[in-house]
């Protein structure tokens, strides 16, 4: 499977539901979509019919904003029905909100507010090892999401109970809502800070390329006695240029004519990296 231009199939998924509800956080739908294509189709033992499997791996959401990505992939993993989605997503009574609803297939958690996900993924892990269990936790967490102090708290356990089988991934586009990250609560040597709390830590250079994204995940899956993280230098609204490193665009509903031309780039994309 030709992962990468999946990646894009998907990007376009997630741009119609964003369009359809008139709702949407695209611009980190956008970079977050090689993580989770590599997590949910290379990387992790989830599918339908594990979904009560004891041994399935887990997965959570953190940076829950990013739903419209997340939908688009669990539709293409036969989790979800996409054109249900379309149908419902933002809508009243529906349960196709605009963050992580557990009472749908396929999502372990409730997520939204920001800081809660490496916490709980933490619990699953350390449940986990004392059950005797080899299932993988993974979780993805937004880089403006890191200036929540429970994450820290959540990273300071981990290590703490040598949680070897939790694996995080930063998106690191470096902007917030608000603006680079830099200027509003900096992070870095962001590296240095988790080495600091006692994970092993794995940079990824181009976050938006699935084949760098599998060796760090292969890394990860081999690294023993703690925990570790995927700085993952990703770019905000990543596939079209009138997106790509844009804070106006977190949660810009794109009108007609961006949508066309959105939609555009991201076919080119996708038919560019399939005849590669």
């Amino acid at each position: 499977m030709n992962l990468s231009a999946l990646a894009y199939d998907l990007r376009m998924d997630a741009v119609e539901i964003i369009r359809a509800g008139k709702a949407g956080h695209i611009g980190g739908d956008m970079s977050v979509m090689e993580i989770l294509t590599e997590l949910y189709f290379a990387q992790m033992r989830i599918s339908p019919e594990e979904a009560e499997d004891p041994d399935r791996d887990r997965f959570v959401l953190s940076k829950g904003h990013s739903m419209e990505a997340y939908y688009a992939v669990l539709a293409r993993k036969g989790f979800l029905d996409k054109e249900e989605i379309l149908k419902g997503f933002s809508q009243f009574g529906s349960p196709y909100i605009g963050h992580p609803n557990n009472k749908l297939p396929g999502i372990e958690m409730n997520s939204g507010s920001l800081g809660h996900g490496l916490p709980v993924c933490v619990g699953m892990a350390k449940a986990g090892k004392m059950d005797g269990r080899d299932y993988r936790v993974y979780v993805v967490m937004g880089d403006g999401e890191l200036a929540e102090g429970s994450v820290w708290e959540g990273a300071m356990a981990a290590a703490q109970y040598h949680l070897d089988n939790l694996c995080a991934v930063v998106d690191r586009n470096r902007l917030q809502i608000s603006g680079n990250t830099e200027e509003v609560m900096g992070l870095d040597d962001l590296h240095a800070k988790f080495r600091s709390f006692g994970w092993h830590v794995i940079d990824v250079a181009d976050g938006n390329d699935v084949a760098e994204l599998h060796q760090a995940f292969e890394e990860a899956k081999e690294t023993k006695g703690k925990p570790t993280v995927l700085i993952a230098n990703t770019v905000k609204g990543k596939g079209s240029p009138i997106m790509e490193n844009r804070a106006d665009w977190h949660h810009h509903v794109p009108t007609d004519e961006e949508y066309e031309r959105i939609m555009a780039d991201l076919q080119a994309e996708k038919t560019r990296r399939e005849e590669a």
